[in-house]
């Protein structure tokens, strides 16, 4: 249900006053006692929910979050007493929010109980069909936005409840083209305590059903939890839709854009000329975010194995796939792209080419805007009279909108022990080793940005790409060649081409053999261009599949072993 309407009602209601809030967990919605992260959102924008408006951005909202466990029904939760353990974003504290009238909003973020294979048990949100979202994440409590008063006084304890549940989200159908599959993991269910599902959307080549003896090659992109097979229509676009602006790229009805593209896609895809293979997206999502960057990880479990040696040879057996790593190639942009790269490099024998656009940080050395090996804190640079704050995020010209700091703030207020379900916390779930406690280990302190070498020397050892291709090149290079292809704005928005900056002076400098790929670089171009020359990244970003597969198959032949079938599937 829409809220705005609502919203425009409450400024004629009186608001509560005070500065501590007390939420009320009821009865009739909990038949157990409840673990989670207890959010309260306060906002002075009345046209969108608060739990949508916190942000990195300079137009978020104030977000308020605490821990709660065996949280009883019927009972109520106190947030502003004193001695609590608040995380407040983006001030930093509740006494530094200021007096006014706000919208407030609370939601409590349940957690799961896992007893994992390696003896620790730990409480985290488990994926429900969402991918992540926590303010989306069906079954998660939430109240209805209230007009309330702030006070510079603690003044009276202003009363919210809970009453509505994030409803479920039903599932994509089956159409002629798209299929949808999921299939339960040995690896991660042994590893988690419970069973953990892989799931993937697999678009049929043309005419599929009619070549029975026809095997395909896989197409694989990765990227962030995908609803559905995303990008391609069978319709033209919707003309009654009213256009939406898009403000990222400054273009009027954008999403009539996208719905073209996707049509436009459909079209190629079925056409005479497009090389048949089978198209897949993968659903990977987990406890600690939308996806698990597709490799192992002591945190996540042995996401890499369960994917490569599970989920892709039951697609492949349904679906007709060659089963051959020379007919399997990855691609995808940001996470994806860190991604392509990572499961190239960590199984060469099992993917035949990656291209890798405006990839997550692959040289820990730039680890966006910082040095983990050299520098001892994340946030600031190193001076003796001053601080000076390390940028977060750009745009093309350089304008910064949000700092290291704040954005690692946020995510604290969202959740500790790097449960916020967020960006950096993810990098710290996969790549750290686990702690005492059973959740990752902290490769800077959250609060203060001190950088922790000993973790940043395991995350060196096992995940900066780079730095294992360079150490590991006389055995791993001959199986590489011509297969890593790179491309990234030189004005991403993360400072993500830093890293491809040292990754290409290794690779066209130093490698023997040479590594033979290809790496390019937009003219300020922000995140995430994909190396397409011809196109801006508004329209580039969305035809992935039309630029990779055909570019896959033009080159094929120079990689694919003697003998390969590379004639059956381009009817």
């Amino acid at each position: 249900m829409r809220l705005t309407v609502l919203f425009l009602l409450l400024p004629f209601l009186l608001p509560a006053q005070g500065r501590e809030f007390s939420v009320e967990l009821p009865a009739d919605m909990a038949n157990k006692n409840l673990d989670g992260r207890l959010m309260l959102m306060l906002s002075t924008n009345p046209d969108v929910e608060p739990r949508f408006q916190i942000s990195d951005g300079p137009g978020t909202q104030i977000l308020v979050g605490l821990n709660v466990e065996g949280w009883a029904p019927g009972t109520r939760m106190i947030i502003g007493k004193k001695g609590q353990s608040l995380n407040v974003y983006p001030h930093q504290s509740l006494a530094e929010i200021p007096a006014g009238s706000y919208y407030a909003q609370v939601l409590l973020h349940q957690y799961e109980t896992f007893t994992r294979a390696d003896g620790h048990t730990v409480k985290l949100p488990m994926d429900r069909g969402e991918g992540q979202q926590w303010n989306r994440a069906p079954g998660n409590l939430l109240s209805t936005p209230v007009r309330v008063e702030v006070t510079k006084e603690k003044g009276k304890t202003i009363a919210l409840k809970f009453d509505q549940t994030i409803p479920e989200i039903t599932p994509p159908e089956d159409t002629e083209w798209i299929k949808h599959i999921n299939i339960r993991s040995k690896l991660l269910s042994d590893f988690w305590g419970r069973d953990m599902y892989l799931g993937a959307h697999v678009l049929l080549p043309k005419d599929w059903n009619k070549h029975p003896e026809v095997k395909y090659p896989l197409a694989i992109m990765h990227g962030h939890f995908p609803y559905n097979f995303g990008g391609f229509r069978t319709t033209p676009p919707d003309e009654d839709m009213p256009c939406e602006f898009s403000t990222r790229f400054g273009l009027d009805c954008y999403n009539k854009i996208q719905q073209q593209e996707a049509y436009d896609f459909y079209r190629t895809w079925s056409g005479p000329d497009f090389p048949r293979v089978l198209a897949i997206k993968i659903q990977h999502a987990n406890p600690y975010y939308d996806d698990s960057y597709a490799v192992n990880s002591e945190n996540l479990g042995p996401y890499g194995d369960a994917i490569t040696y599970e989920l892709i040879p039951y697609i492949e057996e349904q679906f007709r796939g060659i089963g051959e790593g020379w007919a399997r190639f990855v691609y995808g942009g940001s996470t994806g792209g860190w991604e392509a790269l990572a499961v190239q490099v960590k199984y060469p024998d099992e993917y035949g080419t990656c291209y890798a656009a405006c990839p997550d940080p692959i040289d820990f050395r730039a680890f966006t805007v910082v040095d983990l090996y050299k520098d001892k804190n994340a946030y600031y640079l190193e001076s003796t009279f001053k601080r000076t704050e390390r940028p977060g995020r750009r745009d093309s010209l350089g304008h910064v909108s949000s700092t290291l700091r704040e954005m690692n703030q946020r995510e604290l207020a969202l959740g500790d022990r790097s449960r916020s379900g967020q960006q950096w916390d993810i990098w710290e779930a996969v790549y750290s080793p686990v702690g005492p406690d059973g959740y990752p280990q902290r490769i800077w302190d959250k609060e203060t940005g001190e950088i922790n070498p000993d973790v940043a020397r395991h995350w060196r050892e096992n995940y900066d790409l780079a730095y294992i291709m360079q150490r590991d090149w006389a055995t791993l290079g001959p199986k590489l060649v011509g297969k890593v292809n790179i491309y990234c704005g030189d004005m991403d928005n993360y400072y993500l081409n830093n890293a491809v900056y040292l990754t290409e002076e290794f690779l066209e400098s130093t490698t023997t053999p040479y590594y033979n790929g290809e790496i390019t670089y937009g003219d300020r171009a922000e995140h995430c261009w994909n190396g397409d020359p011809n196109e801006p990244n508004a329209i580039s970003r969305l035809r992935y599949h039309r630029m990779f597969i055909p570019k896959w198959a033009k080159t094929v032949g120079l990689l694919a072993p003697e003998g390969a079938d590379l004639t059956s599937w381009r009817y």
